[in-house]
This record gives C-alpha cells, structure tokens and sequence, in this order.
C-alpha cells in the first residue's frame, strides 16, 4: 500500500468511526431485539402494522411474545426478552421498584369494555358503573367469561370484583377461560356470557362475534400502555441498547403520530398515544 493509499485508508475509516459514533442507530441496524408483550397488543393488529414502520427507519427487527401482561412481566424478570409493553402500571411500577426493569414510560391508551349478547340478559345495557354492572350480573348468574390468566385486561377484572365485594371464582355461572383477549371473546360469544375486553381487540376483532358494547366509559376502565427495558443489572445480556432505540422512537413524536394512524376499518383509533 503506497503512503498516500495509507492516508486515505485510515481517513476512510476516521470518517467511518465518527459516522457510527454520531449515528449509533446505524451501528444497531440489523439487530434483532425481543419483547414481552400483551395479547391485545399483538390481537389488534398494533404489531403487524407497527413493527414494520420501526424496522423500516431502523434496520431492526422486533421479535415478540405475546402473553398476559403478568406472564410478559415474568418473562422480562427471567432476562429472556429485552423489553415489555404491557398494561397493568400498578405491576410494573412494583417490577421497577424492585430493579427489574429501567425507564418505564407511557406511550398510550385505550379503554375496557364490558361486552355481551344482543338480549342483554343481565339488563345491564346503558349502565354507567363498571362496579354495578358486575354486581348484576352476579346476582342475576349469568355466565361471565374472565381471562383468568393474570393479564392486564384479569387484573382490571378482578379489581372490580373486589370493588363490589364480590369473590366470582367456583362460582357456576363464572367461567375462567386462561387463554388471550380474542379467544376469551370468543369463548364468550359461544356460551352467550358476558366478558371485559380492552377496546382495541374488541374493534379489530367484533366483525367476527355475536355479542355487543353493553358498558363503557367508566373512568375505571382507563387502559394505560407502558413500556420499559429490562435491566442490564439484573441480565448482562439484555440489549440494552437497542431496546432503548426502540422506546425512544415509540415515545418521540414520530413514533407517537405512527400510534395515531393506527385505525380500524371504519376510522376508529385502536391506541391514543399520550407519551410525555
């Protein structure tokens, strides 16, 4: 190699260097990360239509695992994902509290619904307490599907069974299904019973079932979306990292304006982005 062929090699790669180190999402492209997330997030429709706007501007790839939120929760405690994005702030809190998990941030909502048939046979249609409504239905035993499977959508579930002072499970009419968001409604639709979904699997997949919006808009059914990276701490081989490009494009504008154009066939918005 010539003197002058020399000068330019190490230029080349003093320009290269400072490219990365200016750009370390370039350095991170073609990476794969993993995630632990909820069914109603990956039921929706959210990741098929997310991931790909994300890989296209990054270069890389989200692999996900779609569970109850207490499950997705457990996941990232044994280190086998790099983040979580899942629904049920009061557990996650308590996981960062206990150092499992870093930079815990918003990025959007929805809410909970309680769905049933048509006929309505609790007459709780038009009802404006969540709390209520479930203390009818008890009273009245008819069947109740519940998720049973300590996600988020079972957590909020049984905090308003405890609301109305009432303990469903070994109960006849109350049915525990331990399985996701769209095959509970499913199970449900199949026995004529009452469920709590969240809404954004209740509009992606309500074309396919025999069963109706009976109750929403109770405050108490807010469904907050939050997402956090597991520690490097507790598992030196999270990435870190690249799990941190990824919240942070999620929660940054771009990612925030990608949440808003995520809609159902008829316009409806499955996510309200709310980032801070």
């Amino acid at each position: 190699m010539t003197a002058s062929r020399g000068v330019l090699f190490v230029m080349y790669l003093a320009l290269a260097l400072s490219f990365t180190l200016l750009n370390p999402r370039a350095a991170l492209a073609g990476d794969t990360i993993r995630c632990a997330s909820t069914t109603s997030t990956q039921n929706s429709g959210f990741f098929d239509y997310i991931l790909p706007i994300f890989q296209k501007k990054t270069g890389i790839t989200v692999e996900v695992v779609a569970v109850g939120t207490g499950a997705a929760i457990e996941v990232g405690k044994r280190g086998d994902v790099d983040f979580v994005f899942v629904h049920a702030k009061d557990q996650e809190m308590k996981a960062v509290e206990e150092g499992w998990f870093i930079n815990r941030k918003d990025v959007m909502y929805n809410d909970f619904i309680l769905i049933g048939h048509p006929q309505d046979p609790a007459g709780v249609r038009g009802m404006k307490s969540a709390a209520s409504a479930f203390k009818q239905i008890s009273q009245k035993e008819v069947p109740f599907v519940s998720r049973g499977d300590k996600s988020g959508t079972h957590t909020k579930e049984l905090l308003i069974w405890k609301e109305v002072g009432i303990e469903p499970k070994g109960k006849g009419w109350y049915m525990e299904a331990g399985q996701g968001m769209e095959k509970t409604q499913r199970i449900a639709d199949e026995h004529k019973a009452y469920t709590l979904t969240d809404r954004g699997t209740w509009l992606a997949k309500k074309d396919k079932l025999d069963l109706q919006i009976l109750l929403e808009g109770d405050p108490l059914l807010f469904n907050q979306y939050g997402i956090m990276a597991v520690n490097l701490e507790k598992h030196k081989h999270a990435k870190y990292k690249e799990a941190m490009v990824f919240i942070n494009w999620l929660t940054s504008k771009e990612g925030q304006d990608a949440i808003a154009g995520f809609k159902d066939k008829n316009g409806n918005n499955l996510f309200i982005p709310n980032a801070k």
